[in-house]
């Protein structure tokens, strides 16, 4: 891990690899260990780049307005401060829409874009999961805001074959919490994501990739995504929940890797 300073904060910053970059951008926990099982799987043939989004992890905890087009920003100035022209992007969740605003708005950036567990724009189910969230860490805390996280993010089979997840380092979970009011700011960041009249204007070769059982981002944002970006590819996973590179760690790498490796024939 290094520090980049990227003018107003320091990223932790992971790279591992060699060839075309490639970014892998999490979620609203913004922290690059959520790609674990990913990076072994791409690093053989990229140049792997991860990072701990300001806020996050061991990055600066700048008490600031967050939004998607400041996550995107930052990862545009990490880009730059990295001598990294161009580069595909994973994101994931969160991290799937800082990726839809670069291939918007910054698409000479990018070659091509993994939308995973992500959304276009919020629906009422949405509004009242994420509202209610937040309502969790006002009233009741991080910890309870953290454990009501997990038995969204995985589905209930897994939670069950694997109880650790749930009762395991607690201690852990809450030393990596970025503090309630970065956490609730990060949270008005996703509630105020809405590219729905913009994203048809992505041209670089996307795929989109979701579980069938996701209870954040149910599977009907990714059929949204597929049917507005123009020549998207999908990968619809039967199981995996929200946490899909976790729990349906094979067929997600492969699929990812897939796409990567394929050979863009347009001209």
């Amino acid at each position: 891990m290094e520090k980049i300073d990227i003018g107003d904060a320091e990223l932790a910053v992971w790279r591992e690899g060699a060839g075309e970059s490639v970014f892998l951008v999490s979620g609203l926990g913004g922290r690059a260990a959520f790609w674990s099982e990913l990076v072994p799987a791409l690093s053989s043939t990229f140049d792997v780049i991860t990072h701990d989004h300001r806020g996050t992890g061991a990055s600066t905890k700048s008490k600031i307005v967050y939004s998607v087009s400041q996550m995107a920003a930052d990862v545009l100035k990490l880009m730059d401060k990295l001598d990294v022209s161009k580069a595909v992007l994973v994101g994931h969740s969160t991290g799937g829409a800082i990726a839809q605003y670069l291939a918007i708005n910054h698409a000479d950036r990018l070659t091509k874009i993994v939308l995973s567990a992500t959304w276009a724009g919020p629906s009422p189910y949405f509004q009242a999961l994420f509202k209610l969230r937040a309502q969790l860490l006002r009233d009741a805390g991080p910890e309870a805001y953290l454990v009501d996280g997990i038995l969204r993010a995985y589905p209930p089979d897994t939670l069950s074959e694997s109880p650790e997840l749930l009762s395991g380092t607690p201690e852990e979970r809450l030393a990596a919490f970025p503090g309630e009011e970065i956490e609730l700011s990060r949270v008005t960041a996703v509630l105020d994501h809405d590219l729905r009249d913009q994203v048809s204007k992505i041209a670089i070769p996307s795929l989109v990739i979701c579980a069938a059982d996701d209870q954040i981002t149910p599977v009907g944002f990714s059929y949204e995504l597929i049917e507005k970006i123009p020549n998207a590819q999908k990968v619809i996973l039967a199981h995996g929940g929200h946490f899909m590179p976790r729990v349906a760690t094979s067929a997600y790498n492969a699929a990812v890797l897939s796409f990567l490796t394929e050979v863009n024939t347009e001209s």
